[in-house]
C-alpha cells in the first residue's frame, strides 16, 4: 500500500541541493503500527539516527519500510562536533552506511558537545561561541562533510548557561560557521524561543540574523515554563510565540523543510501530523484555531517574550 498523497506545497529551487520536504514529523517507537497499517499522506520522517544505526530488529524493518515510501531525514544526538575528543570516525562510517541504505535526504546534528574522554553524557552541552571555538569546530565540520560526502546540517541548541569567554552571539557564531564551512543550518525555532527567555534577548533579532541561505531545515516543539526559565523537553503542542516566529522564519526564508518534534508524553499519530498542518494555515496567511500562550510570560503574544527573570549563569 502507498502512503496517501501530501498536500503540501513547495518552492523549487533547493537550498545547498537540499529540497524542501514539506513538512514532517519525527518517526517514533508508539507509532509504528499505525504507519504500517494506514501509510499516512505524511510529506516526510525524520529519524532519531542512534535509535537506527546498530539495530536489525523490528525498528530498523520498520524505517525501511518507510523509507521506501516517503523521503527520510538522520538527526543525530552524537557527533559532538565541538568536543575536543577525536572524531569518532565509527560512528561517521556507521551514519555514513545507514544514510545510504535508506536514501537519506541529508545528516544532521548539534552545535555542542556531548561527550570528553571517551564517556558520552547522552546531553547537548553548550560551547563558547568565540573565534577560537569557531576554527575548532569548523575544522571538524570540514572532516565530517569529506568523510560522509555530503553537506552537514547543524541545529542550533537550546541553552541553559552561557560563558564569559564568548565574544559572539548565537547567531554570530552561526553566520561564521556557515560561512567558513558552508554546511547547513537547522534552524529549531523552540530552542530560539527558549534560550531567548533563559538568557534574556530578543528572538526577533536573532532570527533576523540568521544566514538564510543556508537554512534548509526548521524543527518545532513544545516546552515546559518553569516560571522564571524554560526547558526543551518536546512533550506538549507549540506555544503561540513559537508559532510566530516560525511564520516569520518562514517569510525570510521563502519556505524550507519543517519537522515536528514530540518525544514525552507522545499523542497518537493524527494528533502529532495535525499538530505540523498547522504550519500550512500559518503559510497561507490564515490565523490558528487553537493557539497556546505560554504561561508566566508577561508577552506571550507578541513575537518579542522577554519573562521578569532568566536564567544566565556564566561558565568561566
Amino acid at each position: 500500500m502507498s502512503p496517501a498523497k501530501p498536500t503540501q506545497s513547495r518552492p523549487s529551487e533547493p537550498r545547498l541541493g537540499l529540497e524542501n520536504l514539506g513538512l514532517g514529523v519525527g518517526l517514533r517507537a508508539p507509532h509504528f503500527r499505525y504507519l504500517l497499517e494506514h501509510w499516512p499522506a505524511v510529506d516526510w520522517f525524520e529519524i532519531i539516527s542512534e535509535n537506527y544505526i546498530d539495530s536489525q530488529g523490528r525498528p530498523r524493518y520498520v524505517l525501511d519500510q518507510v523509507a521506501e515510501r516517503y523521503p527520510v531525514v538522520m538527526h543525530g544526538v552524537s557527533l559532538s562536533i565541538g568536543s575536543t575528543d577525536p572524531l569518532d570516525f565509527a560512528y561517521l562510517g556507521k551514519l555514513k552506511k545507514l544514510a545510504g541504505e535508506i536514501n537519506a535526504r541529508w545528516i544532521s546534528d548539534h552545535v555542542c558537545w556531548t561527550g570528553v574522554n571517551g564517556q558520552n553524557t547522552h546531553d547537548l552541552l553548550p560551547i563558547p561561541y568565540n573565534e577560537a571555538t569557531l576554527q575548532h569546530v569548523a575544522q571538524r565540520v570540514r572532516q565530517v562533510q569529506a568523510f560522509l560526502e555530503r553537506p552537514l546540517v547543524l541545529e542550533d541548541p537550546s541553552s541553559y548557561v552561557t560563558f564569559a569567554d564568548s565574544t559572539m552571539t548565537e547567531w554570530e557564531f552561526l553566520t561564521a560557521l556557515t560561512q567558513e564551512t558552508g554546511c547547513g543550518l537547522l534552524l529549531d525555532v523552540n530552542n530560539v524561543y527558549v534560550s531567548s527567555v533563559n538568557h534574556d534577548f530578543d528572538p526577533v533579532e536573532y532570527i533576523e540574523n540568521i544566514p538564510w541561505q543556508n537554512v534548509v531545515q526548521f524543527h518545532l516543539a513544545g516546552h515546559t515554563n518553569m516560571g522564571d526559565y524554560c526547558i526543551d523537553t518536546h512533550d506538549g503542542h507549540v506555544i503561540d510565540p513559537v508559532w510566530k516566529l516560525y511564520q516569520l522564519a518562514h517569510e525570510r526564508t521563502g519556505g524550507v523543510s519543517t519537522l515536528l518534534e514530540w518525544d514525552a508524553n507522545i499523542p497518537d499519530f493524527p494528533t502529532m501530523h495535525a499538530e505540523v498542518l498547522k504550519a500550512q494555515k500559518l503559510i497561507q496567511g490564515e490565523t490558528l484555531a487553537s493557539d497556546v500562550a505560554e504561561e508566566n510570560a508577561p508577552h506571550a503574544g507578541s513575537v518579542v517574550p522577554h519573562p521578569a527573570h532568566h536564567i544566565d549563569h556564566e561558565v568561566g
